[in-house]
């Protein structure tokens, strides 16, 4: 038999009543003034649904560059984006004169 393959104990299943009674727990989510969002500054607007925003996530400062949506009236952050530590900020700040060359060159 493979590794990859159930055990024949795992298959078993108690036929009890009370195992058939129990429901799947519910997932929970979590308040819209969590902690994690409270330190957000947006800096500016991309676009309708991109912006820049700074912010404490985990005792660490991000600088953030995302897509945003719209559910239930909320808007949402999406996946789409990058998050730059303070860090890769600076780097890619320091290269702003570099980036404007090559736009430059391309244009």
């Amino acid at each position: 038999m493979s590794s990859r393959g159930k055990r024949k104990d795992e298959d078993v299943r108690a036929s009890d009543d009370e195992s058939e009674t129990h429901a799947p727990a519910k997932k929970i989510a979590k308040p819209a003034d969590s902690s994690d969002e409270s330190d957000d500054i947006v800096v500016c607007n991309l676009s309708k649904n991109r912006r820049v925003s700074v912010r404490n996530w985990n005792g660490k400062i991000w600088i953030d560059i995302r897509e945003f949506f719209v559910k239930d009236g909320k808007t949402l952050p999406g996946k789409k984006g990058i998050s730059l530590s303070v860090d890769q900020w600076n780097t890619l700040r320091n290269h702003a004169e570099d980036i404007e060359k090559a736009l430059s060159d391309l244009s």
